[in-house]
């Protein structure tokens, strides 16, 4: 009788624990270009914008950092960050590194999960914060293409996923990394290298951290 009971206590912490820590979730590996010259060129980055010299090029992760693509289509945002230089378009970022735009996860509209690089890869995707933060972008995004339900629901599994698995102490949307400035975590070389978002809303990062608010995970400083 005794043994029954403690099996019993013993398997409802275990489905307890398992429901707090560990949301089941299904990640769909969808690389994009990974080569040798994308991987010299975060070397380069780390060192020349962050000041970190590295042997190879991957982080410790202390944040996860939202995003929206603002692009309407899985297929054309991932077409978007594929490449391992950045479009001639982007003059503005390539005046700080030819390196192109990345994150290591992308989130379809639907709330399907894609992996594109190794969890803690090198990613271009925050000025100041990329040697720390693990990048999350979703599909769409804006007025035209406002974030979905199960984009919501999907980005709480994966942050669930990665405070499991990694030292993360930070959540913030791409519009609060500015707020990083003067904080020790901020290594951006050029005080002049900045740009203005607004993603992923402040509407869904409010939802967000709420669904997520018994990780403690803090936010954006607001001595700034």
């Amino acid at each position: 009788m005794i043994k029954l009971i403690i099996f019993k206590i013993t398997f409802l912490a275990v489905l307890l624990f398992s429901a707090f820590h560990s949301p089941s979730i299904r990640i769909l590996d969808n690389p994009i270009v990974w080569d040798s010259l994308r991987k010299q060129l975060s070397l380069e980055y780390l060192e020349q914008r962050h000041g970190i010299k590295k042997n190879s090029p991957y982080i410790q992760p202390k944040m996860i950092v939202l995003h929206w693509t603002a692009i309407p289509t899985l297929e054309q945002s991932f077409k978007a960050m594929n490449p391992t230089l950045l479009p001639g378009s982007r003059k503005g970022l390539a005046s700080a590194s030819s390196l192109n735009v990345s994150s290591q996860f992308l989130i379809d509209r639907d709330g399907t999960i894609y992996r594109q690089l190794p969890d803690t890869a090198f990613a271009r995707h925050v000025i100041g914060l990329n040697y720390c933060a693990i990048g999350i972008e979703n599909v769409g995004g804006g007025e035209k293409y406002p974030l979905t339900k199960d984009q919501l629901k999907a980005n709480e599994k994966l942050i669930r996923y990665l405070k499991d698995r990694y030292d993360i102490e930070y959540l913030i949307g791409h519009s609060e990394y500015r707020k990083f400035e003067g904080h020790p975590l901020w290594k951006e070389a050029d005080t002049g290298y900045r740009t203005t978002k607004t993603d992923p809303g402040k509407d869904f990062m409010t939802k967000i951290r709420k669904r997520t608010k018994n990780l403690g995970l803090k936010g954006a400083p607001e001595f700034n």
